[in-house]
């Protein structure tokens, strides 16, 4: 007799819109990061289309237009719903209200995300209200006084309220979708997809959306070797006078840099840096807790358990038995 076969569950598949004036930077970063989302075995987890409200050809904010293959019956059919920002000076108010109908027609019965100004559609559609939320820093006045309702945010990069999330703009929306990957799937797969897409693999919704110098002058001044270093060295007690000794700074100029680059302190950097690798090693691995927290640098059992209830809202057994639970639903 044969053997039966284990189902396997269709791909999630994520629908992202395109209005008129969209932005391309923006539209294209859900296919790239979602399609670079792979279990073990390499099999995509995602599977993402791009739609338009009639099917048709969109114009962008640039000087070309893009061929979409989907109309709204895509929104209809799909698991995550992704609203891709456009130029607010060009853009359709007639395609923006058609797109907040469709999605008001959803309810329920997706996940909704929206990337810088893409907010608009999702408020236009009543999904906000009473909802924190976040948008680009420039476009926050006149969201402000067109959606009071909406407890805006515009200081951070994204903002997760389960069913809905929104994001900055820009580069932001890369790091929605990998909180969404790392959400369904764990840090480990997250990390797989930025990997492929040369990206960082992890920035906290909460760290600040404007860095005053983004990038040092010189090159030399920069704290990014003394961070890669210090990523290899989390097993260790590092404190700030050993990362300024590291980068040949003061403590004082290092900690400035270090903002400057990065947007957070080095100490809550780290913070991050030590609960992101107990994630993967959880996920992962069978080490005991104690042994999880000694290898990302946290000390003790007890003190993994505050640091990770703190960030996630759960203690590290909790987190590693609902993770295996997950994979286990998917295997089966």
């Amino acid at each position: 007799m044969k053997a039966a076969v284990p189902h396997r569950a269709a791909p999630h598949r994520v629908a992202v819109l395109a209005l008129p004036a969209v932005l391309p930077f923006e539209l294209s970063i859900p296919g790239r990061l979602f399609r670079a989302a792979t279990d073990s075995a390499g099999k995509p987890l995602y599977e993402v289309v791009t739609c338009s409200m009639d099917g048709g050809p969109v114009p962008t904010a640039e000087d070309f237009t893009v061929v979409v293959r989907h109309g709204p019956d895509a929104l209809r059919n799909a698991d995550t719903v992704i609203v891709a920002p456009v130029d607010p000076a060009s853009g359709d108010e007639r395609a923006l209200a058609a797109a907040a109908a469709a999605l008001g027609e959803i309810g329920s019965g997706a996940r909704i995300a929206s990337i810088c100004t893409g907010i608009d559609v999702l408020a236009a559609a009543g999904l906000l209200d009473g909802r924190r939320a976040t948008t680009h820093w420039k476009h926050a006045v006149e969201f402000r006084r067109n959606h009071p309702s909406v407890r805006l945010d515009p200081d951070v990069l994204y903002v997760d309220e389960g069913a809905i999330l929104t994001s900055a703009g820009a580069a932001s929306g890369i790091d929605l979708c990998l909180h969404i990957i790392r959400a369904d799937h764990g840090a480990e797969v997250a990390s797989r997809a930025a990997r492929s897409c040369v990206v960082p693999p992890y920035r906290d919704g909460g760290q600040a959306q404007f860095i005053d110098h983004p990038v040092p002058v010189e090159p030399a001044t920069s704290t990014v070797a003394t961070r890669m270093w210090a990523l290899e060295h989390l097993d260790h007690p590092l404190s700030l006078a050993d990362l300024a000794r590291r980068a040949s700074m003061s403590r004082r100029t290092f900690t400035r840099r270090f903002r400057d680059e990065v947007g957070l302190s080095p100490n809550r950097w780290l913070t991050q840096q030590r609960i992101e690798l107990a994630r993967r090693l959880l996920e992962t691995t069978d080490l005991p807790i104690d042994q999880v927290a000694a290898r990302v640098g946290i000390g003790s059992a007890s003190s993994l358990r505050l640091h990770l209830r703190g960030a996630l809202g759960v203690p590290p057994s909790a987190y590693r038995r609902t993770f295996r639970s997950r994979e286990e639903r998917e295997s089966a």
